[in-house]
């Protein structure tokens, strides 16, 4: 039998199993659950109550994958399936098909209670009766076959992004009967990290585990290879990489080789930048971020200077794009939702800056709803140097390029992006930030078996001649599940497909619980906007656990001011490691080098 009709067997036959355990214990028990201890057709009910366990169980293992050592999100999993049958099933459905009106009174429901408790049971122990007889399945009847004999295309995926991963799932959708096609993911991080939610950590209105989600629990037969990729030879075709710092380079040959990379910050080669600012591309980041303001605060409130009293509350973002526009909100949120703890930090003394080299802030969407969000950050309290760019930095200090010298120990960079630097190696034409040109099939022309998305693509727009897809979220998952059923076409002899899509809209925070938007070109803005934007991302997030823990500290943060804990005290996270000395370098020195 294949593979996924062993699951639905084990999981009806755990389900079975579970059912019979909790009818006894429920009719044991005396508790009340629709036609189970019904007087005078318990037995009837009983095994209508198993028939459904099974189908329930059919249909929980269905919807899940079975690994070793991953328990509880079987368990969890379990637990979840229990509670909706007892919404659907035991206030519903058994109800009306014993000839009784669906239970979906409050006193029906207060009453039923009792029984959810049972229903919670089932759910558990099916999915730990599902691992536990896949496991034995597993062991007992292994899978002996010749496919190892067998030669395989290898499909390498570099990069643990939207595109990589979105790429992956499609093909193992498409091949997922294949045993000629092996399927690798590299990425430097074991999670799928939600980008737009990442301004939201740093700010610490989110937890950092809760917007990233595991590629391993991801994806079902991909071989997933934590690591960084240091060299690609496409004369051998073969891939470089290693595992640490500290490892033996490794290689790896491939047919296919899917290139989503993302992007890495671009300094642009000016002083002191990269020493000096913080970026936002990372988990990593948001954090370190998160602990670098809370620590200014720390010690501003026991400052007795007043010039580095300054210093240490002014807050500045280069950059007026989506990053650098809610990044500046959510920290101007962070910073007065917590002030309550710091009695000696006047509000009066914060300075909240960002600096764009346009006249208008938030380029990718309509000049009327940039400007509606810019007056609205400006009634707030947050300054914009607009037609301004930063030249150089220094500790403390923030020069322009007109002359004027910001003193902060918060410089945050969001003004510019590169593609990841190993593209070098890729003998194929790109544009001046390195980013790769690919055709509308995501090939890159000439090769034939090297493919390319995301933020490391330019990507022809047939909407827009000229003009390539922007690198959002949006377009890269899109864009993998293209490259993915392209990959399946050039493999199995089938015709290409152009990848095709018109933007659905752009949607930028701006905290306060108001946001700006554009959906299919209608522009939103305010409370509606913000309710847009939390509702669109949050469907978006990966997994129901995910969902649920960001809904759970959205309601936290709707009541609560956000936690002031120091959750990284190192030097690392501390810019002032450098000098206790204010800062003395002049822009002369800076320049210099």
């Amino acid at each position: 039998m294949h593979e996924k009709k062993h699951d639905l067997f084990i999981g009806g036959i755990a389900g079975l199993f579970a059912g019979m355990f909790v009818g006894i214990l429920v009719q044991s028990q005396h508790i009340p659950m629709s036609g189970l201890n019904d007087p005078g057709r318990q037995d009837s009910g009983f095994i209508l109550f198993l028939v459904f366990a099974v189908i329930i169980g059919a249909l929980f293992s269905a919807g899940t994958h079975f690994k070793r050592g991953l328990i509880a999100p079987l368990f969890s999993g379990g637990i979840l399936t229990g509670f909706i049958w007892w919404i659907v099933g035991s206030l519903s459905l058994i109800p009306w098909l014993s000839g009784a009106s669906p239970n979906w009174s409050l006193k029906d429901i207060s009453d039923g209670f009792p029984a959810l408790v049972g229903f919670l049971m089932f759910g558990g122990l099916t999915g730990l009766g599902f691992y536990g007889l896949r496991y034995l399945f597993d062991r007992l009847i292994p899978v002996t076959s010749n496919l190892s004999s067998i030669p395989k295309k290898r499909i390498i995926i570099v990069g643990a992004g939207f595109g990589g991963v979105y790429t992956a799932r499609r093909l193992e959708q498409l091949f997922k009967d294949a045993s000629d096609v092996e399927i690798t993911l590299i990425g430097q991080n074991n999670f799928l990290l939600f980008t737009p939610m990442l301004a939201e950590v740093a700010s610490n209105g989110l937890q950092a585990q809760h917007i990233s989600a595991p590629v391993r629990a991801a994806l079902k037969s991909t071989k997933f290879i934590r690591a960084y990729v240091s060299r690609i030879d496409t004369s051998e075709n073969k891939i470089s990489y290693n595992r640490n710092p500290f490892a033996r380079s490794q290689t790896i040959e491939y047919d296919h080789l899917v290139l989503a990379l993302g992007s890495v910050p671009n300094y642009f080669g000016m002083p002191g930048l990269q020493k000096h600012a913080f970026s936002l591309k990372s988990l990593g980041d948001a954090i370190r971020l998160r602990n670098h303001v809370l620590t200014m605060l720390e010690r501003a409130d026991s400052e007795e200077d007043p010039q580095e009293q300054k210093r240490l509350l002014t807050f500045f973002v280069a950059g007026g794009g989506f990053a650098g526009t809610e990044m500046i909100a959510e920290l101007f949120d962070l910073v007065h939702s917590v002030l309550r703890y710091y009695p000696h930090v006047d509000r009066k003394k914060l300075r909240f800056i960002l600096v764009h080299s346009r006249a208008v802030i938030l380029p990718e969407i309509s000049e009327k709803l940039a400007r509606y969000a810019m007056k609205t950050l400006t009634e707030r309290g947050i300054e914009f140097l607009l037609e301004k760019r930063v030249s150089a930095m220094a500790h403390g200090q923030v020069f322009l390029n007109d002359g004027d010298v910001i003193e902060t120990y918060t410089p945050i960079w969001t003004a510019g992006n590169r593609p990841h630097p190993v593209l070098k190696d890729i003998p194929a034409q790109s544009d001046p930030s390195g980013a790769l040109k690919v055709n509308t099939f995501l090939q890159i022309s000439g090769t034939g078996n090297i493919w390319a998305l995301g933020d490391c693509a330019r990507i022809p727009d047939p909407f827009n001649p000229g003009a390539f897809y922007p690198p959002t979220a949006q377009h890269a998952m899109r864009e993998g599940r293209t490259l993915a059923e392209n990959i399946h076409a050039v493999i199995r002899s089938g015709t290409l497909k152009p990848f095709r899509f018109k933007m659905i809209g752009m949607l930028v925070g701006l905290g306060h619980r108001t946001a700006a938007a554009e959906i299919r070109g209608i522009p939103f803005s305010g409370f509606l906007a913000w309710f847009m934007w939390r509702t669109i991302y949050l469907n978006k997030l990966p997994g129901f656990e995910k969902k649920l823990r960001v809904m759970i500290d959205w309601t936290i943060d709707l009541f609560f001011p956000r936690d002031i804990v120091l959750t990284d005290q190192s030097n690392e996270s501390n810019p002032l490691k450098e000098t206790e000395d204010k800062p003395t370098q002049t822009v002369r020195e800076v320049l210099n080098g």
